[in-house]
Parts: structure tokens; C-alpha cells; sequence
């Protein structure tokens, strides 16, 4: 791979329904018409709409390669006689070693835009997503409306919180955006505090 100058890490973030998706679509569109070549990713464990294709809630789709950890996009890149100069990846918090990968291709020339959540419905944040938005040379945090008041929403809501369980494929039946007066695991988060004494 070649190092280009002026390459991006662009992240969009937030809870679902925020249009994360959408908009990571979109930025892929307009490197599309500049002629970039691009490969796209998403877990393998997310079948919600289809096994391959990225799709948004809006239902714009987009073909995609599905993998189970990082290291399948370098093996995609192995075996691929078109090296592509955009990389994306669709609900990266789903594949673990998927932040080491993307940092390693954009310090070496690959554009990369990145849709995810950034916090569990627990109000738990990702580790893979927390070393990626340090690389990030842009990033969006997106909202969503709360289904409570219609307020900005910035978090998820797990209508049945029966586990820990940090990832849990699942659509409106299972969650919803909230905003923080109306999420109960945000709104009752016990923040402890240093003594500055």
C-alpha cells in the first residue's frame, strides 16, 4: 500500500435509528463519483436485513463483504487484485481486532469511514470503538429521537434488559433511542468522582 496524504478516518456514531448508516452511505457515494474504489464490511452476525449488504434503517443498501474479526479485511486484501483506497465498516463495535486493522490501513494511505454505536444500552462504551475514534480525523455524533419525550436521543435503550450481554442483534423490538432524562441505565449512572483533597 502506498501512503497518500490528505486520507481520512471518518467516524459516525451514535444509538440506532440516528442515521449512522445513512450517513456513512452517503459519504461512500460521493467517493464513488470521485472514482475511488471501495470495499465495504459488516459482521457476519448482523443478518438483520440482509447477509450482504449494508442496509440503513431508511433502506438504502449497499453490497458488503461479512466478517467475523478484523484480521478478514487484511485476507480480503490478500486475495483481491483491485486494492481498494476506501475501506468502510458498518456496526464496528460488532467485530472484535476490527480497530487495530483500520488504524494499520489508514497509517498506511486507506481512507476509512466507520458507522457505529459508541455506548452499550447499559451506557458501556466499546473498547474497539474507543481506540478507533482516537485515530479519527472526523467525527460525527449523531442523533436519534427519543421515543419518550421526542427529544435528541444520543443512547440506546434495551426494552428487555435481562443480561449483560453486550451485543445483541436486534431491531425496534428490542431497542429504542432515549435521551438521557429518559434512559434509565443514563439517568441513575453512578458517577464516581476523585477526592481533589
Amino acid at each position: 500500500m502506498k501512503n497518500q496524504h490528505n486520507h481520512n478516518f471518518v467516524v459516525f456514531t451514535g444509538p440506532m435509528w440516528s442515521s449512522k448508516t445513512s450517513k456513512m452511505l452517503m459519504t461512500l457515494e460521493r467517493y464513488k463519483h470521485q472514482g475511488k474504489k471501495i470495499a465495504v464490511f459488516k459482521p457476519l452476525i448482523d443478518d438483520r436485513y440482509s447477509t450482504n449488504n449494508v442496509v440503513s434503517h431508511m433502506g438504502w443498501e449497499y453490497p458488503a463483504n461479512s466478517i467475523s474479526v478484523g484480521n478478514d479485511i487484511i485476507d480480503f486484501l490478500v486475495k483481491t487484485t483491485d486494492e481498494p483506497s476506501v475501506i468502510a465498516v458498518d456496526e464496528a463495535f460488532m467485530i472484535p481486532g476490527i480497530a487495530d486493522v483500520l488504524i494499520w490501513l489508514y497509517r498506511n494511505g486507506v481512507n476509512i469511514v466507520v458507522s457505529t454505536l459508541d455506548l452499550s444500552a447499559t451506557g458501556k462504551s466499546f473498547s474497539e470503538v474507543e481506540k478507533i475514534l482516537i485515530w479519527a480525523t472526523h467525527v460525527e455524533k449523531c442523533s436519534a429521537v427519543c421515543t419518550v419525550c421526542g427529544r435528541d436521543a444520543f443512547y440506546t435503550h434495551k426494552k428487555m434488559l435481562n443480561d449483560d450481554a453486550l451485543v445483541e442483534i436486534g431491531g425496534s423490538e428490542l431497542y429504542e433511542p432515549r435521551c438521557a432524562r429518559c434512559h434509565p441505565s443514563i439517568l441513575n449512572h453512578e458517577v464516581v468522582m476523585n477526592n481533589p483533597g
